[in-house]
């Protein structure tokens, strides 16, 4: 019986053969790759399954030959696939991690089988298939990766046995350092190079890779920011020189050859490393500041080629030598020579300008800027963009560097540059550039050089609708530097450019402070009309006229912008200020000049209605500031009404008081001394009308003496709190002097009623004379003003004088003065009480209290004046008794007369003569009665020599 006749149960199946299904799918799939619809990942997630299963079986059992004959197909599929020509086509293909880690699969499975006897070079192609997924790790950034399938490949050729092994060996020690260069760790590449040199020492090829391995890894170590101090790009770059000279001395034995200098061989395939060696290692050097190293292998690289082989960083690199070095002659001829060279790019050209210009100043810019723009065809705007902005940030802002730019960019040449529809990009970016560079001028006040630059700047501005905004922002710019220059015309007509160009409220604006500037009133009163009717008028222009106006002190001016500008409140806009703000501004501004009350007076009131109408909050504010508002108008009014009281204007002084009390009572802090401000503003309102009715002669009206009427009586509420609470003498303190005016203000409005006041004027009187307010001099003043007048209150002043003469006589040290007046004034009432002179007691009386007053003091004391009206009235007083032969009365009066001459300054010389009249008088008369007491005259005559001097 064979065994295909067995039953199914007694065959038994062979070894692996899962894994011989799995491989023959697997083979299958990567067989067919160019028709499998099985996606890369998954065929890469059942290699690693394989892989896994491999694994395992190999540990258990050994395999048989059909599982490796499928893994020798699959090897040879999965090497198939990676050197198809489809995937070496598809860059993107092979950089994905799947293609990668299914190229690995191949010498994986191969390790894991054994590798085949019968294939020569076993070994070393799966090492090189090793090393081919290393490489492919190596470019997706996955160096773990990379460095396990280098040191898996190592000993498969570490024997190095056969020149193919070495070969494979060398690749492996490169590819492993490019891996520790990329991982960092540059000291172990290096060892690795180190470790490559008996390999590579056997062919020129081997030696050609490995110099470009420390090419490599000194290129890493020249751009690492933190690379191993102990690793030097230089030895890197020297050691691949000297490869080179090695590989091309013949059979490599040729002596080494110094990398700064000598002649070598040339050899097309090691001239190009060698010069990419010679650029690296001037950089180097450039980047150490050894300027002559640069220098030096710069000149070996050109000893070998002409300037059309030339790489353009050579050039570079000499001219940045130069300037190190000093010499900008040489780094200018190191330019020109890279600007005639074809295979520099114009971004490369433009770049080692700006590095020339950063050294050599601004003084070069033009010239450079002009070769630019004969190598630059295509870039030749932008190149220029790119010098003038070196020129701009190469450091310091002076005057001459400015004038450099301007000069440069002036330049037809130049500006040709930029024209075409190409260009307009950069004509924007010259423009900003100049523009913000005239505006830091603008800033540092260089008015000149800023309007220069800016006037430059349009140059770059095309004439067509778009850039409208642009052109007529730079005619008011030019415009407001002249007018700092004070180059007022010029400045006129760049700001009607910018009119004609975009008539706007700047431009309105800018007309109405050059016509200030050139105090040409009425033409600015013009052009603040005009300002006012622009479309894009903003109220915010009014308050700038009137601070312009103000600086120029154009009066008019100033006023009528703040006045417009009020009367836009109205209209509930947006404004710039607070209302009250302008009100505050244009009263400030008015009281700067004189005869302009009636205006003040007018925004007072306004003032004052807007606080009715919008509550004080709204309109001055609240907080601290809307205080400060407040009682900046409360004070400005008060102190206006002080004014014009001063100058007499009592009409408008009585109101500007009467406004005060209003804002004073109005404020929110009801503290005693605003409610006494609201008193003593009221007092002095109606003391003020009570003196324009003196200097107008005029009477007051009915309503004002009601109005007057009304605020003493508010005043009188408020009396306690500016009331002494103690006796004041003195006359001058501010509480004394309300509270007289009080009463005096009361008395006069009381005298408007008639007589029927007399009793109240009284006791306003007495009321007064018992405060502690009160001194002689108030009380003097009220009995003066009582005894005057169509209708004077004799009572009332009466009591007035003699509360004066007690108050006086009671207080520390008398006013003799004040008490010879009240004497003098009492005298006079008491001789209108009775003009009977044999009845003129109450005038007898007042001078004998002057007697008893002036009796004992010292001399001068008592007013010589006053004291020769005492002595002279008291004399002649006897006379009218004389006429009247009432000799008793008359002998009294010169007996009185007599007596205060003897006690009063000024009256020695006359005391004699009025002793002999006296006595002639005694001496004819003696003791005869009066005619008065007899029934019939007297028979004698009086003789000449008993008639009675008038003293004067």
């Amino acid at each position: 019986m064979k065994i295909s006749e067995l039953s199914p149960e007694y065959r038994q199946p062979p070894l692996h053969a899962d894994l011989i299904i799995d491989l023959n799918k697997a083979v299958s799939d990567v067989e067919s790759f160019a028709t499998s619809a099985t996606p890369p990942e998954k065929l890469a997630a059942d290699f690693r399954r394989i892989l896994t299963n491999l694994a395992s079986a190999a540990s258990s059992s050994s395999f048989t030959e059909a599982l490796t004959v499928q893994i020798s197909r699959l090897w040879n599929a999965v090497v198939d696939r990676a050197n198809s020509a489809a995937l070496a086509g598809s860059p993107a293909a092979l950089a994905v991690e799947v293609e990668a880690e299914i190229r690995q699969a191949a010498p994986e499975l191969l390790l894991l089988v054994g590798i085949p006897d019968g294939v020569p070079s076993a070994a070393a192609k799966v090492a090189s298939f090793f090393h081919r997924s290393g490489l492919a790790w190596l470019d997706l950034g996955r160096v773990d990766l990379a460095s396990a399938c280098f040191e898996k490949a190592t000993p498969l050729v570490s024997a190095a046995a056969t020149e193919e092994d070495r070969g494979v060996l060398l690749e492996l020690n490169l590819a492993r350092a490019r891996a520790a260069s990329d991982a960092g760790d540059q000291a172990l590449a290096v060892a690795l190079l180190s470790r490559s040199k008996p390999l590579a020492a056997a062919s020129p090829e081997g030696a050609k890779s490995l110099a470009q391995g420390y090419l490599s890894i000194g290129e890493a170590t020249l751009s690492a920011k933190h690379s191993n101090p102990a690793v030097e790009a230089s030895s890197l770059f020297t050691e691949a020189l000297d490869l080179c000279e090695k590989a091309a001395s013949p059979l490599g034995a040729s002596p080494r050859t110094p990398p700064y200098g000598g002649a070598t061989p040339k050899t097309p395939n090691l001239e190009g490393l060698k010069r990419r060696c010679l650029r690296f290692l001037a950089l180097e050097r450039l980047q150490a500041q050894d300027y002559e190293g640069v220098l030096r292998c710069i000149r070996v690289s050109r000893a070998s080629m002409g300037l059309e082989e030339e790489h353009p960083s050579i050039g570079v690199m000499a001219m940045r030598a130069w300037i190190g070095s000093g010499n900008m002659a040489e780094a200018d001829k190191e330019l020109e020579r890279l600007m005639a060279n074809a295979l520099a790019t114009e971004n490369l050209c433009v770049s080692a300008a700006e590095v020339y210009l950063a050294a050599a100043g601004p003084e070069a810019a033009r010239k450079v800027l002009i070769a630019l723009a004969a190598r630059c065809r295509a870039g030749g705007a932008a190149a220029a963009v790119r010098v003038v902005k070196q020129v701009i940030d190469g450091g310091g802002g002076g005057i001459g560097r400015a004038r450099a730019i301007a000069e440069l960019v002036s330049d037809e040449r130049v500006v040709a540059l930029f024209d075409g529809p190409g260009n307009t990009h950069e004509r924007g970016t010259m423009h900003a550039l100049l523009w913000n560079c005239g505006t830091e001028h603008f800033r540092a006040k260089n008015y000149d050089t800023s309007a220069d630059l800016i006037e430059r700047s349009m140059l770059y501005v095309y004439r067509d609708e778009e850039s409208r905004s642009r052109r007529a922002d730079c005619f008011r710019v030019l415009s407001i530097c002249h007018i700092a220059l004070q180059h007022l015309d010029r400045a006129l007509e760049f700001v009607n450019e910018a009119y004609k160009v975009e008539p706007n409220i700047k431009c309105a604006f800018l007309k109405v402070k050059i016509n200030l500037q050139k105090g040409e009133e009425d033409e600015a009163f013009k052009q603040m009309k005009t300002m006012v009717g622009c479309v894009d008028f903003n109220p915010e222009f009014l308050t700038l006229t009137a601070h312009e106006a103000m600086s120029c002190k154009s009066f008019g001016v100033a006023v009528a912008s703040l006045s417009y500008l009020l009367g836009l409140y109205s209209a509930e806009r947006p404004m710039p200020m607070p209302e009250v703000a302008v009100l505050r501004n244009l009263i400030e501004l008015l009281s700067r000049e004189p005869g302009t009350e009636a205006e003040i007076l007018k925004y007072s009131r306004r003032a004052k209605q807007r606080m009715a109408d919008l509550g004080v909050e709204s309109f001055f504010g609240s907080g601290i500031i809307g205080g400060r508002e407040l009682n900046w108008f409360a004070d400005l009014s008060w102190n206006m009404g002080l004014r014009a009281s001063k100058e007499k204007k009592y009409n408008f002084g009585a109101e500007f008081f009467e406004l005060a009390a209003e804002f004073f009572g109005s404020s929110n802090a009801e503290c005693d001394e605003n409610r006494s401000k609201v008193c003593k503003a009221l007092i002095m309102a109606v003391t003020i009308m009570l003196n324009a009715e003196e200097l107008n002669n005029f009477p007051l009206s009915d309503s004002d003496i009601k109005k007057g009427v009304e605020m003493l009586s508010r005043a009188g509420k408020l009396l306690p709190l500016i009331s002494p609470s103690v006796p004041v003498a003195s006359d001058q303190l501010e509480a004394n002097n309300f509270l007289y005016l009080h009463t005096f203000n009361s008395y006069q409005l009381m005298g408007r009623m008639g007589t029927p006041a007399h009793p109240q004027q009284l006791q306003l009187i007495k009321n007064f004379a018992s405060s502690k307010a009160c001194t002689p001099a108030n009380l003097l003043t009220l009995g003066v003003t009582a005894s005057k007048g169509a209708l004077p209150n004799m009572l009332a002043a009466e009591f007035s004088l003699k509360a004066c003469i007690t108050t006086a006589l009671a207080s520390q040290s008398p006013n003799y003065r004040v008490i010879s007046c009240a004497l003098r004034k009492l005298a006079c009432l008491a001789g209108l009480q009775d003009l009977n002179g044999s009845k003129s007691d109450a005038a007898y009386d007042v001078f004998q209290q002057a007697y008893q007053i002036v009796v004992g003091l010292k001399e001068g004391e008592y007013p010589v004046e006053e004291g020769q009206w005492l002595v002279a009235t008291a004399w002649n007083m006897s006379c009218l008794p004389l006429r009247l032969h009432q000799t008793k009365v008359a002998r009294k009066w010169m007996k009185m007369g007599l007596d205060l001459a003897q006690h009063l300054e000024g009256m020695k010389e006359r005391i004699a003569s009025m002793q002999t009249t006296f006595e002639n008088l005694e001496r004819v008369f003696g003791d005869e009665p009066d005619e008065c007491s007899q029934e019939e005259a007297p028979k004698a005559s009086i003789s000449g020599s008993m008639s009675q001097p008038v003293l004067v």
